[in-house]
Formats: C-alpha cells, sequence, structure tokens
C-alpha cells in the first residue's frame, strides 16, 4: 500500500513563512505528479500548487510569487514553501500524489493533511 504523510503545518503570524513536506511510502515504481490542495471551513478543496516528475509546476493565481513546490523524485517527497502568508491561507493542506504505479496498478492517493493557521 501507498501511504502519504503530510508535515510542517502549524501556527504562524501573518507575512511569515512556512514549509510543509510530504512523503509518499510503499512499493512505489513512480509517481507522475505531485501537489497541494487546501480546504478551509466552509469551502470546497481547492488547488494549491502541482508539480510534475518532470518538474512543470502550476499554482493557483492566489499563491503565485508567495508559495513554491519543490519536489525530491528519488526520495518521492514533495515540499511546499509559503512565504508572506495571509490569514487567508489558513486552511487544512492535503498532499495529492497522481497516477502512482506500484506492483498492483496505478492509483491516486492523499495524505490525510495538515492544519495551517495564519493569525496574530
Amino acid at each position: 500500500q501507498v501511504q502519504l504523510v503530510e508535515s510542517g503545518g502549524g501556527l504562524v503570524q501573518p507575512g511569515g513563512s512556512l514549509r510543509l513536506s510530504c512523503a509518499a511510502s510503499g512499493s512505489i515504481f513512480s509517481i507522475n505528479a505531485m501537489g497541494w490542495y487546501r480546504q478551509a471551513p466552509g469551502k470546497q478543496r481547492e488547488l494549491v500548487a502541482t508539480i510534475t516528475g518532470g518538474g512543470s509546476t502550476n499554482y493557483a493565481d492566489s499563491v503565485k510569487g508567495r508559495f513554491t513546490i519543490p519536489r525530491d523524485n528519488a526520495k518521492n517527497t514533495v515540499y511546499l514553501q509559503m512565504n508572506s502568508l495571509k490569514p487567508e491561507d489558513t486552511a487544512v493542506y492535503h498532499c495529492n500524489a497522481d497516477s502512482v504505479t506500484t506492483g498492483w496498478g496505478t492509483n491516486d492517493y492523499w495524505g490525510p493533511g495538515t492544519q495551517v493557521t495564519v493569525s496574530s
């Protein structure tokens, strides 16, 4: 089985920074894209950023210029570097691994989420 383990969430003041990590473990042959999504209370889950195995990235307009999404393919790990955080960035952040190929086939996986709270 494949598991995604997230870490790095917490409470930060407006203007501060946080770095989230997500490591995929299991008998993984390959992963297509990895990414981060977030869900604020009372709102739908939305895309934050994604990155393909080849390094192509996609960012939500609301985080462009503030967030980056590095990826370590050898470690099946993706990060989310969040700078200049705003109160509206407060949400549960979920990691996603798209088209993960193992000996049992290809599936998508989600992490349980990590809370990010931006408040003074």
